[in-house]
């Protein structure tokens, strides 16, 4: 458990739909005392299928608003938008902005591994340049033009059987995750392929924990407080029952 030495900090998490709830549940039930915001673009899922202008463009536009917040710091919960244009948003804007990366470097370091992704992302430069430092010459990188849109609108009754569809044919020693929609199927793609599946959510929180200068250090009594949480921008009331949802699961993926 972390806790902030001043309460009421302010945090934005942006992420084109649900897929960061579950770094944002992460992060709600470490930093107590916090003020955390969600900032979703639901009604233009998927990123992963559109050009890095656009992706920019997009992202660009929530961000003015996670500005006018003032914010300690942000996190880019959506591995589409970190890999296209993260160094683009930390150039305009003036506090700190953390980025979510597929978990090549644990992955890679136990075997051969394969990270599924949004065309995007794999099209990216930063993806490659990851694969390139960490991958140990024995990652492959394989796209997943479908899986974020059919988790996107089917959160609340996902088949089985058209995820395992989905996701391409190939053989997978130990998959990683390059798309935080598809942590809500990692049980599934898990049993697809027979293998352990890597997810970057505890590096990104430890990371924003790091960021912020917190510790489990002994808390006040303020600190104490839960986080307070609020969703802004996109179907903020399926947003909003997506994270009471991870509450009941205590975190865990439907």
């Amino acid at each position: 458990m972390y806790f902030l030495k001043k309460s009421s900090v302010k945090i934005c998490f942006f992420d084109s739909g649900i897929g960061g709830l579950n770094l944002f549940y992460n992060c709600s039930q470490k930093l107590y005392g916090s003020e955390l915001y969600y900032y979703a673009d639901n009604f233009n899922v998927p990123y992963g299928n559109l050009t890095a202008d656009e992706i920019t463009a997009r992202a660009d536009k929530i961000f003015l608003k996670i500005a006018k917040q003032n914010p300690a710091a942000a996190v880019v919960a959506c591995n589409t938008v970190t890999a296209v244009c993260i160094g683009h948003l930390r150039a305009k804007y003036n506090f700190p902005i953390i980025g979510i990366q597929p978990a090549v470097k644990p992955a890679a370091a136990v075997g051969g591994c394969t990270v599924l992704a949004t065309p995007a992302t794999v099209r990216s430069a930063a993806l490659k340049e990851l694969v390139a430092k960490f991958g140990n010459g024995r990652t492959e990188v394989v796209a997943c033009p479908q899986l974020a849109a059919y988790i996107e609108s089917n959160i609340f009754n996902i088949e089985e059987n058209k995820v395992m569809a989905i996701l391409p044919e190939i053989e997978v020693d130990c998959a990683v995750l390059g798309c935080t929609h598809y942590n809500f199927v990692k049980k599934i793609i898990a049993k697809k392929y027979g293998c352990p599946v890597y997810d970057g959510i505890d590096g990104t929180a430890a990371r924003l924990c790091g960021i912020l200068g917190i510790s489990g250090h002994k808390p006040d009594e303020d600190s104490q407080t839960p986080a307070k949480v609020a969703f802004i921008g996109g179907d903020e009331n399926k947003n909003s029952r997506i994270f009471q949802l991870l509450g009941e699961k205590h975190g865990g993926t439907f």
